[in-house]
């Protein structure tokens, strides 16, 4: 599997996050190739491995030492009570966990489920969470669909992640209350093969996470309204400022939040400025 003192990182082998997690290294600049569904890849110009897992395995691997790192769901990182620390959430894959009753269930919150079977997979959080009230349910473990095991008769409840909410619809189901909210994260075991090369994965990878919540915005203004203009967009620290020909104004370029940009450009051309424009950042370093 190559030199044993490359750093590991664990990716989930399929589904939709294994996507995600090969696209968010190739962002990052980490390249490699796997081949055939191969469990293993080498990443091209770093002393890195990359194993391809299941994806609720990562954790307690990463923990047991197997691998250095891991991308996996925080879920499944609080189900394992795995000993590893988060590094850092990746912005992708979030979901909500819940505790979902039949549509005409009388329960008005987790304190109603004494004694309730509750199917889930995750019952290291739905006892923990439960346990709050003084709640000891009888927990059904499944790894697969538990959304049908209520109508099965197998449970009074279920604790599942939740989307949309059309899959609860469906089976006559509505939240009773939410657990937390979960999303992708880059983990990592105390005991790292190459802490260097680790710390290089986390900048890299933080460079193109931050890109995904930022634009570039560029705009000419006149400048007795720049003041105005940088209240509306400060930057990061502040805005690039250049002259213009015309020396009644001036070129402006800023780091916006992504989610702010169309109500930034708005504002903007109330005050006069022209040439606005919008660039997708892929990846950067602040």
């Amino acid at each position: 599997m190559g030199n044993n003192t490359n750093l590991r990182i664990g990716l989930p082998s399929k589904g939709r996050l294994s996507d995600l997690a090969g696209d968010l290294l190739k962002q990052a600049g980490l390249r490699f190739r796997r081949q055939n569904r191969s469990l293993f890849a080498r990443v091209s110009d770093l002393p890195v491995d990359l194993i391809f897992l299941r994806t609720d395995d990562i954790p307690t691997l990463c923990a047991e030492g197997a691998i250095d790192m891991g991308i996996t769901g925080s879920d499944l990182v609080d189900e394992a009570q795995a000993d590893v620390s988060v590094r850092m959430p990746l912005g992708v894959g979030r979901c909500r966990l819940a505790i979902c009753v039949p549509e005409d269930s009388p329960a008005e919150s987790g304190k109603d489920l004494a004694g309730a079977r509750v199917a889930t997979s995750f019952p290291n959080i739905s006892g923990n969470h439960l346990a709050q009230y003084g709640v000891t349910p009888h927990l059904v473990h499944l790894s697969g669909s538990v959304e049908v095991m209520i109508s099965l008769g197998i449970a009074d409840a279920i604790v599942d992640l939740v989307e949309t909410g059309s899959t609860l619809a469906a089976n006559k189901l509505r939240i009773l209350e939410e657990i937390g909210t979960y999303e992708t994260v880059l983990i990592q075991n105390g005991k790292c093969r190459d802490r260097v090369t680790a710390e290089r994965i986390v900048r890299r990878l933080e460079g193109v996470v931050i890109a995904r919540d930022f634009s570039l915005l560029e705009y000419n203004i006149p400048k007795s309204a720049l003041s105005a203009a940088e209240k509306i967009t400060p930057g990061f620290n502040s805005p690039t400022i250049n002259p213009l020909e015309d020396q009644d104004w001036c070129a402006v370029r800023v780091m916006v939040k992504r989610s702010g940009v169309i109500d930034a450009m708005e504002q903007l051309e109330t005050l006069g400025a022209s040439a606005i424009m919008e660039t997708e950042i892929t990846n950067c370093r602040l």
